[in-house]
């Protein structure tokens, strides 16, 4: 589950930031803490996963059983196929492994742009390539952390308003049918 400042701590102390230093206390740390959540996510929705596709598989045996514990197991396993479903849909557990998984990715590929001199660091000065590194890496946070807010909230509609206006908008009412 995503949880709220659960974020890596990136304990920059004072002094100017090299591009070594972001590296090793920005980039490295938010990848490795993307790839453990993607790691999680993709555990977790496996789990839910196997446990409705076989929970719901054995469903039916069990109701077609004549035997005294069948109808028992087959309501216990019909309300855990229920939970893990429901569970999933909730936490949306592939979406957020999907999310972390490739904005890990994309870190792992600045890096090895930014250090290789290639793609959109290629003639560029250090200064310049260093601004942009930061400037990239931490645009993919930012749309990470709006996207993973997107799949959390109800439709996406809180994240999208923020985006836009910084503070959800009001829901016009709902209006009843003609009287």
């Amino acid at each position: 589950m995503a949880e709220v400042g659960d974020a890596p701590d990136i304990g920059v102390q004072g002094g100017e930031m090299t591009p070594q230093r972001y590296i090793e206390t920005r980039l490295s740390q938010y990848q490795e803490w993307y790839d453990s959540k993607a790691t999680r996510m993709k555990a977790m929705h496996l789990r839910m996963r196997t446990v409705s596709v076989v929970g719901g598989a054995l469903v039916p045996v069990f109701v077609n059983l004549d035997l005294v514990f069948a109808r028992v197991t087959a309501t216990v396993l019909s309300l855990v196929v229920v939970a893990a479903v429901s569970l999933e849909s909730v936490y949306r557990y592939r979406e957020q492994w999907k999310n972390y998984r490739s904005t890990e990715q994309l870190l792992g590929h600045e890096r090895v742009y930014f250090e290789t001199k290639v793609g959109p660091y290629h003639n560029l000065s250090k200064r310049d390539a260093f601004s942009t590194l930061v400037a990239r890496v931490e645009k993919a946070i930012a749309n990470e952390n709006s996207a993973t807010l997107n799949v959390m909230t109800l439709g996406g509609q809180v994240g999208t308003d923020v985006q836009r206006h910084g503070i959800p908008a009001p829901r016009p009412p709902v209006e009843d049918g003609p009287a």
